[in-house]
């Protein structure tokens, strides 16, 4: 299932403490980590030092990388080490899908160490472009906890919902984790006139979540459902974390609009920036830009 994990690395405080939950899974599945760092083109790095010319955004790339590969080898982990210049979130996306990654895994903190409160942080546009799962790993609070526990699946019955459900299921299954498949009635989209009609959102949300179960259950995990009604559905999926252990959340980067993963402060957007716990977003596998 997890073969191949691109980390991308700018050498940041927030990405040596993702590497940590990166290391944890690429030895638990035996994989390969892709350690690439990307020498940002917008910026001049061309140099001279005596008589050579050297790139130093390169240079620097270079023993980030070198540096990271050997903190895996301490742990066993095999990886293979790239630095490429281009467009940042571009480039990683074109990596992940030239090389058949599985995985890209990310901090939401760089260099600048207020990435993940940005709208349009390169965490952010990654998701957006990506046709893989991304694995957004916060640096703000406790390290992320691994083997996981508790899984989380904020469900609204659509198709993205459901292929992160299927991803869900399957970690929880190597995992031993139990899947808890939360809906989240979000009031604050409805406006006070439409109070009314709360009672019927629930039961449809209720009907979703006990299918979620059902499909949880089917591939032999043990499943959790659970409806909540909250003024907005991040709100909702914060507090459910809080409240139950979560060790991470998997989630759809579409809802049933269809297009959640190209406007700013969808509720995948949202989550990443605020979630204490690993979000893993899953694509439509077609819907790259």
């Amino acid at each position: 299932m997890l073969d191949r994990i691109l980390f991308p690395t700018d050498g940041s405080d927030g990405a040596s403490a993702a590497f940590d939950h990166v290391l944890d899974l690429a030895a638990d599945y035996d994989a390969t980590v892709h350690v690439l760092n990307v020498a940002d083109t917008t910026h001049d790095s061309v140099t001279r030092l005596g008589s050579e010319v050297v790139d130093v955004l390169e240079r620097e790339g270079r023993q980030i990388v070198e540096s990271t590969a050997e903190r895996a080898a301490d742990r066993g982990v095999e990886t293979v080490t790239d630095v490429f210049q281009g467009g940042i979130a571009e480039t990683i996306t074109a990596y992940a899908e030239e090389y058949g990654t599985d995985l890209i895994a990310m901090s939401t903190r760089g260099q600048t160490g207020l990435d993940r409160l940005f709208l349009g942080s390169t965490t952010e546009r990654v998701v957006r472009r990506s046709t893989v799962p991304v694995l957004s790993i916060g640096s703000d609070g406790a390290p992320a906890r691994y083997p996981y526990r508790n899984i989380l699946v904020p469900t609204d019955g659509s198709e993205r919902a459901g292929d992160a459900l299927d991803r869900a299921a399957a970690l929880a299954e190597h995992a031993g984790a139990t899947v808890h498949a939360l809906s989240v009635v979000d009031v604050g989209l409805i406006g006070g006139e439409g109070y009314s009609g709360v009672t019927a959102l629930v039961e449809g949300a209720e009907e979703t979540v006990a299918a979620a179960a059902t499909t949880a259950e089917a591939a032999g995990v043990d499943a959790v459902e659970t409806v909540a009604v909250e003024s907005s559905a991040a709100r909702g999926i914060r507090s459910y974390i809080a409240d139950n252990e979560i060790d991470l959340v998997v989630m759809g980067t579409q809802g049933r609009t269809g297009v959640e993963r190209y406007l700013l402060g969808s509720v995948a957007e949202r989550t990443i920036r605020t979630s204490p716990v690993p979000v893993l977003t899953v694509p439509d596998p077609d819907g790259g830009v």
